[in-house]
């Protein structure tokens, strides 16, 4: 008996071990709050209203996890908390519930034989929305001269990064049958140093963080191998040390190809950067246009899947000696996404993760009150502007934000006159003054147990 008991008691502790510091059970933003969709359809004057969606839940509704089988199980409708659309040339107006139960490995493995990443989901950021690779489906077809949807030649096929950029929204996503998903890293097109999609000068611009060099990146999701997906920068050395810089892809654009000439059965290439509507086949525009580039003594270039093996604030040497394979949201000097973008164009790991429908029996619902997540607002960095103002006060998180957040504006004494919420995988909040007087105010930000106070002034 006495065996039976010890056995039990160490079974359990392994149980909560694996539930408290493995990040693929902690790492989702869990939707504890109601918090639900919001989207535009047109393009109207600034500042636009969104539309509400009462029964589009956002984040993630719930994660179970079984050390038994080996996976973890992520609940989702697969909305996003910041606002989406709208959707310019798009056959979807709106996203849709997705109503998924997504199974991710516990354990991830290299793969024997790696596999191309496909169209649809190939992985899901940790507010529960997909992640799509590069492509579009839209390949060339000689015979027609022309791209086409699935029954191209597949010889030249499309980026769709570049194809589709004018139909995405502000946070550089849009939905494929109802189904709203990023190619690309998830931050606001107006947050990079050089926009090239001005759709955010319609609405107040949003998306799940805001790219900050001096920090390392958070980690924003999981790809379909299990591996973790983090944004641009980290530390120089693998091993978790070092200053903080950009994670370089290793992907270029063709030499052989020069302006005026023809792509072997393929299009001509245009001069000029490519463009997406009308079509622009510069260099860029298909996936093809870019080749491999080895760099071997530089641990900030990426290898082949667009990642490498290293330890991270998530995965630190003193857990994991031998460091996990990371992928990152690759992106320019400019902040503009760079080729492969996130995953690709193969799956570092094996690829066992789906969308399986349904939480399986014998599962254990993961309990966030033993997590090691110490976030609290005391380690945020806020960023208040413009400031003084007249009309419209935006408040953005440099740190992406994984609990939600009360915002306050009070008065010279002590009144509150104007309260909102800061959600939760959002990186923007907006307090739109033209109801309130000229004068001093404070804008509290609070969680439960902390708070911060800047000064902003009204002047109309």
């Amino acid at each position: 008996m006495r065996k039976l008991t010890l056995l039990l008691i160490i079974t359990a502790n392994c149980a909560v071990l694996a539930q408290t510091t493995n990040p693929i059970i902690t790492s989702w933003l869990r939707n504890t709050t109601g918090i639900t969709g919001r989207h535009y359809l047109t393009t109207t004057s600034l500042p636009a209203t969104p539309i509400n969606d009462p029964t589009l839940f956002a984040n993630v509704q719930a994660v179970n996890y079984s050390t038994a089988d080996g996976y973890v199980y992520v609940s989702t409708d697969g909305i996003p908390a910041y606002v989406s659309g709208p959707f310019a040339q798009n056959p979807s107006p709106v996203a849709t519930e997705r109503n998924a139960v997504f199974r991710f490995p516990l354990i991830p493995k290299p793969a024997t034989n790696p596999t191309n990443t496909t169209g649809g989901n190939i992985g899901v950021f940790i507010n529960g929305v997909a992640l799509f690779d590069y492509g579009d489906a839209f390949s060339w077809k000689a015979s027609t001269s022309g791209d086409v949807m699935m029954g191209g030649d597949r010889n030249w096929n499309r980026d769709a990064v570049v194809a589709e950029r004018t139909g995405f929204d502000c946070s550089k996503a849009h939905p494929a049958g109802g189904n709203y998903h990023h190619h690309q890293n998830p931050s606001a097109f107006n947050l990079d140093l050089v926009v090239v999609n001005n759709i955010c000068n319609n609405y107040a611009s949003d998306g799940l963080y805001v790219i900050n060099p001096a920090v390392h990146s958070p980690l924003i999701g999981f790809a379909y191998d299990g591996y973790p997906i983090y944004g641009p920068y980290a530390y120089t050395n693998t091993n978790g040390t070092g200053e903080i810089t950009r994670m370089k892809s290793s992907y270029s654009l063709r030499t052989d190809l020069p302006v005026g000439s023809t792509r072997p059965n393929g299009p001509v290439v245009a001069a000029g950067p490519p463009a997406g509507n009308p079509p622009n086949r510069g260099l860029g525009y298909y996936r093809e246009d870019y080749v491999y580039v080895d760099h071997p003594n530089d641990p900030t270039y990426l290898n082949s899947y667009n990642g490498r093996v290293c330890n991270t604030p998530e995965y630190p040497e003193s857990l994991y000696p031998q460091g996990i394979f990371c992928y990152y949201a690759t992106v320019d000097a400019n902040h503009n996404s760079a080729y492969p973008y996130v995953v690709g164009p193969k799956f570092y790991g094996e690829k066992v993760a789906s969308n399986v429908g349904a939480v399986p029996d014998g599962t254990t619902l993961y309990n966030p009150a033993l997590n090691t997540n110490d976030f609290t607002i005391s380690k945020l960095d806020f960023k208040v502007f413009p400031n003084p103002t007249a009309d419209l006060i935006t408040i953005q998180s440099v740190s992406l934000l994984t609990n939600d957040l009360k915002l306050e504006m009070i008065d010279e004494l002590g009144k509150i006159v104007l309260s909102k919420t800061f959600y939760q995988g959002s990186s923007t909040c907006y307090i739109e003054t033209d109801t309130i007087y000229n004068g001093i105010y404070f804008i509290k930000i609070s969680d439960m147990e902390n708070s911060k106070k800047i000064k902003v002034i009204i002047n109309k």
